[in-house]
């Protein structure tokens, strides 16, 4: 049994953000109903696709059942209020505000459900200078310092991260603060606001490294360089390998897997922090070693040494990674008419048996129909809402 078998989530989120984390709970057997527009979500147009169902669609919206409601229609707002009383949570990240216009927000739904957890996700927070202006991964890199973290080689001009990492791990954390509410509310009976923006997910994932300069306020220590200035891949003569070692024992056998057992005894290099400070000329010793590796072999003597260090992967390779393959971390999925999607497996295991498969990502309104009935609706209601637009229903009457 999965540990949120019985679960039950009302999606009103869309793109990313709110995605990945009821995706998790998905994963984790909570019954997911994702509500849709009639245009549908916007990350079904995000990659390569097939119809409405784009790659970044199916990731983030795995194992959901879809429902489409046009919410402008008060009918459809009527069939959301009979889901909140079904439901455990509803999670949303419209912008602040627009739940209230649509009479759906959070003092509304509490007192259809007393007991409802509802899940806000904003970019900036409900209030401020900024909460009202659109969000998206890239203005939360930029105002959470995540840009400043990340600088190209040999320039001070801040960069953004090739991956939508601040919705990521917006997504990451409301799947965890929701089932801390859900073990609140298991524990007094009573639901909860949960409010999480991106900006403050983002700063608490930056604070221990990128941010740790700004830790100190009463007579600060001398500013540490920043990790990211010491953690280059090296080039070696036929690609690239990672490596960190922050001990002692690891930067010794660094040294010696590089050919080069000297280097250690350098007093520039005696500690963490003095390797940190003095990184450039480090990196200027390494640099012609690494070059004359043959990455594998690398690889495995400096595995054979204690060192911490991995192959950098091209996309392709990741696939065939022998340990990804040994930890069965991608799985593929019979997506019907779309043919075998590749997914990678929930990251948590629980207990020791098989991991499970991930499931399809519903077409747009793929069960409309199903989830109605589910709410005790007869054919002539969904008849009456369907021919209104309230409901744009994909499935049809099972007979």
């Amino acid at each position: 049994m999965k540990p949120l078998e019985g679960i039950r989530i009302l999606d009103l989120t869309a793109v990313i953000s709110g995605p990945t984390g009821t995706a998790i709970l998905a994963d984790q057997g909570a019954d997911v109903i994702k509500v849709e527009s009639p245009g549908g979500d916007l990350s079904r147009r995000i990659g390569p696709a097939k119809g409405d169902m784009s790659a970044t669609y199916i990731t983030c919206n795995r194992g959901k059942r879809s429902i489409v409601l046009d919410l402008k229609r008060p009918e459809a707002r009527e069939v959301i209020h009979d889901l909140v009383k079904w439901a455990d949570v509803l999670v949303e990240n419209f912008r602040p505000g627009a739940m209230d216009r649509l009479g759906l927000g959070y003092d509304a739904m509490v007192r259809v459900n007393p007991k409802l957890i509802y899940a806000s996700i904003t970019g900036f927070g409900p209030t401020g200078p900024y909460a009202e202006g659109r969000v998206y991964d890239a203005v939360v890199q930029a105002v959470s310092g995540m840009c400043a973290s990340h600088r190209e080689r040999g320039s001070d001009d801040p960069m953004l991260t090739a991956t939508l990492i601040c919705d990521k791990l917006t997504g990451l954390t409301a799947a965890q603060a929701i089932t801390a509410a859900l073990l609140g509310r298991a524990r007094t009976g009573e639901g909860t606001h949960v409010q999480l923006s991106m900006l403050d997910a983002a700063l608490a994932f930056q604070w221990c490294d990128g941010m740790f300069n700004h830790t100190f306020m009463d007579e600060a220590p001398a500013a540490f360089p920043r990790v990211g200035a010491t953690t280059r891949p090296y080039r070696t003569r036929n690609g690239f390998v990672a490596l960190m070692s922050p001990q002692q024992d690891e930067f010794e056998a660094m040294c010696r897997g590089f050919g080069d057992d000297s280097i250690p005894k350098d007093p520039r290099f005696a500690t963490t922090p003095m390797r940190a400070r003095n990184a450039p000329a480090l990196r200027a010793l390494i640099e012609p070693l690494a070059a004359q590796q043959d990455t594998d072999e690398c690889v495995a003597r400096m595995r054979a040494e204690g060192t911490p260090i991995g192959k950098v992967n091209e996309h392709d390779d990741v696939i065939t990674d022998p340990q990804v393959v040994h930890s069965q971390s991608l799985a593929e999925v019979d997506h019907g008419e779309l043919g075998r999607v590749r997914l990678a497996r929930a990251a948590a295991r629980f207990g020791s048996g098989p991991r499970p498969q991930p499931e399809p990502a519903p077409a747009l309104g793929e069960h409309g129909h199903a989830v109605l009935r589910d709410l005790g609706y007869d054919e002539t209601r969904i008849g009456s809402l369907a021919a209104c637009g309230a409901v744009s229903l994909g499935d049809r009457p099972s007979s």
